[in-house]
């Protein structure tokens, strides 16, 4: 063997299919967006909970059986106890096995709130991710659909609070009940039909994104994507898919009441479902939320096994431009509905509960769209330059940096191997940093420091060629008593900000 072949190779470096790495940008911003939506649900009296990110696999319930796995669509593993353990799909199930377990600490109505990532053990593609953020609210002891239709009011306030006007966004609302109703009047109820349902209610869930001729091929043998992958469909006959879609093409609830009542003729829990949405319905009339802003949907489904009663979703109408250039509709950036059985699995009892969920990574995008998102800048760090690496200097500067810090300023002192003055502006520039501050051993004799404005800087080197302009110009380098360094960095910052704000 020779000594080529014994090199270790090196490991390459590369990001997991489906995953993605965040930026300060987008750290920053789903942060800012984070924290308008706890504003409104803190104003409505939800308090917040956390739970971890692995949940025991049987907790989660099976919403994708396979055979080879207890769960197709979620990531687990076996514990060292032998227990399947699983990442959290959603934050849901979680928070239906932390009511369970605490169950006589809880005081009824339980209302909480709660933000973390989920994990979906599925296909990537564009804008589809493996991990993504979830920012939840419920109401867990709620028997009335009244907890609905404040849900409802509640995501419309959250729109709202972050900038999204009236128009640009809508909730829609059903009810499964209806749906179930629609389902046994085609021959799909009784415990047997029970995976065919879930079929169905899938295949309606993509109306959004494959249209009606989509899910028609989903309703029937199945249907072919872009890829060749071939997705089996629920084998209903042509009498049953036109049922289904009639209903779900409802576009005025009023309009079609008769036909609809015709539909679910015979069947009582689609009757309580119409009378669910309409209660839901005169509820947030009576509160000034008109049907531009929470309107009645068939078309509505929510794709998951466990809601039993009313199904909401936030929907935004504003137009944008998707990988292909197409001009399209943003679509769903959140829903949610009832789930009287999912913390019952756990007690033995009835413990009705409602919630809403709001994609908080497809959300950012879309303010981003609006122009609503990360519009402020943060400041980058003033950068202390190293000049002298004895002791003493070096205790000088990170003094300084100290008493930015301690004035609520953003700074860091040069960490950096390069000794050489410019190197460090160059990374200053770099950074983007607003100011650079100098002491050289003569400052440090007299007592003084100098402070570089970068951006006034950046700005003279380009525009003023002429040596008297640039001595006549504002200066951008100045000297001060060391006493003095925390108030001069603060007016440069405030002129810089000046500056900024005339420009935008």
């Amino acid at each position: 063997m020779n000594e080529k072949q014994k090199k270790t190779q090196k490991l390459r470096a590369r990001l997991p299919r489906g995953f993605v790495d965040r930026s300060a940008a987008d750290i920053r911003a789903v942060d800012e967006m984070i924290a308008k939506i706890r504003e409104v649900y803190e104003r409505y009296g939800f308090d917040p909970v956390e739970t971890p990110l692995f949940e025991y696999t049987d907790a989660l319930g099976k919403f994708l059986p396979d055979s080879d796995r207890p769960n197709e669509g979620v990531f687990s593993l076996i514990d060292d106890d032998d227990q399947w353990l699983s990442l959290r799909y959603d934050l849901t199930a979680p928070l239906a096995r932390h009511v369970a377990e605490n169950f006589n600490e809880i005081q009824l109505p339980y209302r909480t709130y709660r933000a973390g990532y989920v994990f979906r053990n599925e296909k990537p593609g564009p804008g589809r991710f493996r991990q993504f953020m979830q920012f939840d609210a419920d109401t867990v002891g709620a028997a009335g659909v009244q907890a609905d239709a404040e849900m409802c009011m509640m995501m419309a306030d959250t729109m709202e609070a972050l900038g999204i006007a009236r128009g640009d966004y809508v909730i829609r609302v059903n009810n499964r009940k209806v749906l179930d109703g629609v389902l046994e009047a085609i021959g799909l109820g009784g415990v047997e039909q029970t995976n065919t349902r879930l079929t169905v209610l899938r295949a309606i869930d993509k109306l959004d994104k494959f249209g009606p001729e989509g899910v028609r091929l989903l309703l029937g043998e199945g249907r072919k994507d872009e890829s060749g992958d071939f997705t089996k469909g629920a084998g209903l006959n042509e009498e049953q898919i036109g049922k289904i879609l009639f209903f779900v093409g409802i576009t005025d609830y009023a309009r079609s009441a008769d036909e609809l009542a015709a539909l679910l003729a015979g069947t009582a829990r689609g009757a309580e479902g119409v009378n669910e949405l309409n209660t839901i319905r005169g509820l947030v009339l009576s509160a000034g939320y008109e049907a531009d802003r929470i309107k009645i949907d068939p078309s509505v489904v929510r794709g998951l096994e466990y809601y039993t009663g009313p199904v909401f979703e936030a929907e935004l109408q504003f137009a944008v431009t998707n990988e292909k250039g197409e001009k399209v509709v943003f679509g769903s950036v959140g829903g949610g509905g009832r789930y009287d059985g999912l913390v019952s699995r756990f007690m033995g009892q009835p413990v009705p509960a409602t919630g809403f969920s709001i994609g908080v990574s497809r959300l950012m995008t879309a303010l981003k769209n609006l122009g609503k998102l990360g519009a402020e800048q943060v400041t980058a760090p003033v950068v202390v330059c190293v000049m002298d690496r004895d002791i003493e200097s070096m205790g000088r500067y990170q003094r300084f940096v100290q008493d930015l810090r301690h004035a609520g300023i953003r700074a860091e002192m040069y960490q950096g191997n390069k000794k050489n003055f410019g190197d460090q502006l160059k990374y200053a520039d770099r950074r983007g940093s607003p100011i650079a501050v100098i002491q050289g051993g003569d400052e440090r004799a007299s007592g003084v420091v100098q402070i570089k404005d970068l951006i006034e800087g950046k700005r003279l080197s380009g525009e003023i060629e002429d040596n008297v302009a640039w001595r006549e110009a504002r200066v951008a380098q100045v000297s001060v008593p060391e006493g003095e360094l925390v108030a001069k960095v603060r007016q440069i910052l405030a002129e810089q900000a000046e500056d900024r704000k005339r420009a935008g």
